[in-house]
């Protein structure tokens, strides 16, 4: 009869390799505890002819080849998604790039890079890297995939791109949530592969998690978490083919633009607005004296980004550099000819009720998919009101950080207010 193979795992407090000499030193100086040492794996097996109580001992039996799976975790459950620190390429013993300049890279050859990963599915590990030098956790994914110098982390990930809007989400950005309070709890990252329908509910998502590399379809942003997932737009994103340095040039410094300032940026900041929809703003070409039209057509541009307050002063700074000259981002919107552009008046809390059947829900619904809020409707917004309406307004809700009441999937003045604010 087939006898059962128990598995049991234990710390190895008193290991000397590096991973585990570098989880006490991270201990030690009160780093995060995402430095995993090594386990031992201790299996006991029962031979056959073991005889309970005997005073032979029975030779152990190897197990046959995969007779110790892997936990995978239930169908409605999501395993654990860890990962490690900053580090270098090819494991401790590696040499980081340090100073290394940003590596220019394209959407294609990002998703081409992710997709290698997956054909081989590439084991997760914390502690352990891939033949092309990259850590096998999360964060080790997207640090291959943008070609980063070397292995990073949720924690530093976001320096090396742009925050983006989750609506203006391209192959090749990512999703990161990063949990500062406990980095090992929760903190995930994914690569954008693509919409899966018209609603933006759910994505093609490239990531690395238990138990190996996997290919998609997850809902906006994440099973779980998913109101903390933030976008983000890999700083040296270009539309050119090929590798070497950057596009993106590096920004000249706040004081090249201003009221004063004249020279060959303020030139060529104009020249691409103008080829970004800023024609309209110029009674005459764009020259290197700064003038009122410069800064109204850098204010649009950064209008056309969703940028408010200070983030769209009209004077340009490292982001809005960056966008222009790697020509990503939004254009500038064509100028209205004819009709209203102002937001509409809240029509009052009655109208999105149980029972409620009125066209101001079927703007709501609208406005809902066109945010990229609509992945609770079956057939398509409507006149009446249903749940499938309530669960996208609670999900836009909660994209903004509301809890509690005031995420209860009711549109009151401020989230319809914020639902169509021009962008």
């Amino acid at each position: 009869m087939a006898l059962p193979v128990f598995e049991e795992y234990e710390p190895d407090g008193d290991c000397d390799c590096a991973g585990c000499a570098a989880r006490r030193r991270a201990l030690a100086a009160g780093s995060h505890p995402s430095a995993r040492g090594c386990r031992r794996a201790l299996v006991a097996v029962t031979a056959a002819s073991a005889v309970i109580g005997g005073g032979g001992a029975a030779a152990a039996v190897a197990p046959e080849a995969g007779a110790v799976q892997a936990r995978l975790p239930a169908a409605d459950t999501e395993p654990p998604t860890e990962q490690g620190r900053t580090g270098p390429l090819h494991g401790p013993s590696g040499k980081p790039a340090a100073g290394a300049p940003l590596r220019s890279t394209t959407r294609t050859e990002i998703i081409d890079r992710a997709k290698k990963w997956v054909a081989v599915k590439v084991p997760y590990s914390m502690t352990k890297y891939w033949s092309d030098g990259y850590r096998q956790d999360c964060s080790g994914y997207v640090s291959m995939a943008w070609d980063l110098p070397g292995n990073e982390w949720t924690g530093t990930l976001a320096s090396f791109a742009d925050r983006i809007r989750r609506e203006d989400l391209q192959p090749g950005d990512i999703l990161l949530f990063h949990n500062p309070a406990d980095p090992t709890s929760g903190s995930h990252v994914t690569i954008f592969g693509g919409w899966t329908d018209y609603t933006h509910s759910h994505y093609v998502a490239y990531e690395q998690t238990k138990p190996q590399t996997r290919k998609q379809s997850t809902p906006m942003a994440y099973w779980n978490n998913s109101a903390s997932y933030v976008a983000y737009r890999y700083k040296g994103l270009t539309t050119a083919a090929g590798g070497g340095t950057s596009t993106v040039d590096p920004f000249p410094g706040a004081a090249s633009f201003g009221p004063g300032a004249n020279n060959a940026q303020v030139t060529r900041l104009g020249q691409m607005l103008v080829e970004r929809g800023g024609r309209r703003f110029y009674r005459e070409g764009p020259g290197p004296r700064w003038t009122d039209a410069d800064r109204r057509a850098t204010q649009a541009f950064q209008l056309a980004q969703g940028w408010r307050g200070a983030e769209a002063d009209g004077r340009p700074g490292p982001h809005t550099w960056r966008l222009l000259t790697g020509k990503t981002g939004r254009d500038i919107p064509a100028a209205t000819t004819g009709g209203s552009t102002a937001r509409p008046a809240f029509p009052g809390a009655a109208h999105f009720r149980p029972g409620a059947d009125n066209a101001h829900v079927t703007r709501l619904g609208r406005q809902l998919v066109q945010r990229g809020f609509g992945r609770h409707y079956a057939t398509g917004p409507g006149p009446r009101w249903t749940e499938a309406d309530r669960r996208n307004v609670q999900d836009f809700q909660r994209a903004l950080g509301w809890r509690g009441a005031e995420a209860d999937g009711y549109p009151g003045p401020d989230t319809w207010r914020r639902l169509f604010a021009a962008r």
